[in-house]
């Protein structure tokens, strides 16, 4: 029997594709759904500058609606930066789009303003530095509100507008992923089933009278057999058959969603297993923290001392090598080793300070008024 993942597609579009993915877990294929949604770059306007605006939309309600509309983002993980990776001021080409919008009604009519009015700016340093890698690598229309230029696509409605009002305004489209926001997220609607006869009773139906008339099965259904009446339940069986639809809102195509979701997707597994290694390998020390985070002064020497779950001699809550229930120095009630600081519940008098109002140098703890001591506010 072939173990191997299998995905077949039933029906794909430019920004739709049907498939079904066979001989993998549930976990796997519902990190994919997730990846595919939240997890790949994408552009979306992220500044607005409005100059004049005199429709009956406040400000805020037009940024939020340009903020919402798809721009070309083909490539896009490879064909910008991020702007918090960038090494400009501000915006740049490398690391931003500028587009621009100015209409203005001069009819007795109602006029629509939509995506299609938005236009791509050059930037202002755009060709004083030479076209970098980035730039190579963007298609014509990147950038550019999904549709435009091309027949038979129906544009994005903005606002509308009558005589004698005007909409001007400058866009800054920035790369990002859904995680930040729901802007960023290329697909508009991602369709994840299994199991459509409820083998696996994971599902519980809710019914007046008939069941199976209240609750008609999807077109998902033929592809297994159904459920005999005298079979008996299995409770050891996990799905490994999952019906996707991923439909995208035009900014990536549907084939570039799935591809880039895989890649994703093995990214961050390759990335865990590397660190799961060197903690095998003995190499435990995890990245630290960067900038503000860097613990510094005591409380690095009382990282390094054992905290919590360290199997330091003086560690905290968790220690295996203590025979206390806190640790060799004593946490929450640890009193392993009394000759060293204690923790809650210590012994003072065994020759344990505890740690609260302690007086004692060698007593670390919060608010302890010895320089040396280790813990919260010294």
């Amino acid at each position: 029997m072939n173990t191997d993942p299998i995905l077949r597609i039933r029906e794909y579009q430019r920004d739709r594709v049907n498939f079904v993915l066979e001989n993998v877990d549930l976990a796997f294929a519902n990190s994919l759904r997730r990846v595919m949604m939240a997890d790949l770059p994408t552009v979306a306007i992220d500044l607005v500058e409005i100059e004049a605006n005199t429709t009956v939309l406040p400000d805020e309600f037009i940024a939020h609606r340009l903020g919402m509309i798809p721009l070309v983002s083909t490539n896009c993980d490879v064909a910008m930066r991020y702007t918090r990776d960038c090494n400009c001021l501000e915006n740049c080409a490398f690391c931003s789009i500028i587009l621009s919008l100015h209409v203005t009604c001069n009819d007795s009519v109602t006029m629509d303003v939509t995506s299609h009015h938005l236009e791509l700016q050059p930037h202002p340093d755009q060709g004083i530095e030479e076209a970098g890698e980035e730039q190579v690598k963007r298609v014509e229309s990147f950038g550019s509100p999904i549709g435009k230029n091309e027949a038979g696509v129906d544009p994005i409605l903005i606002c509308k507008i009558r005589k004698g009002q005007e909409l001007k305004l400058r866009c800054i489209a920035k790369k990002g992923i859904a995680k930040e926001h729901a802007k960023w997220s290329p697909c508009s609607a991602v369709a994840f089933e299994y199991d459509p006869h409820n083998k696996l009773r994971h599902t519980s139906y809710w019914f007046e009278t008939d069941e199976k008339a209240e609750w008609p099965l999807g077109e998902n259904a033929r592809e297994e057999e159904p459920t005999r009446e005298d079979e008996p339940f299995d409770f050891n069986a996990k799905p490994n058959k999952f019906y996707f639809d991923v439909e995208t809102d035009g900014s990536l195509g549907a084939q570039e969603v799935v591809m880039k979701g895989i890649a994703e997707l093995q990214k961050k597994l390759a990335s865990l297993v590397w660190a799961l290694r060197k903690v095998r390998s003995g190499e435990n020390d995890m990245d630290m923290p960067s900038g503000g985070d860097q613990p510094s002064g005591d409380q690095a020497t009382a990282a390094s001392n054992g905290g919590w779950g360290s199997g330091s001699d003086s560690a905290g809550w968790g220690n295996p090598t203590s025979g206390g229930g806190g640790g060799s120095t004593g946490a929450w009630g640890g009193g392993a080793s009394p000759s060293r600081s204690g923790g809650w519940g210590s012994n003072p008098g065994a020759g344990n300070p505890g740690i609260w109002s302690s007086s004692s140098p060698a007593a670390g703890g919060w608010g302890s008024p010895s320089a040396q001591a280790n813990g919260w506010n010294v």
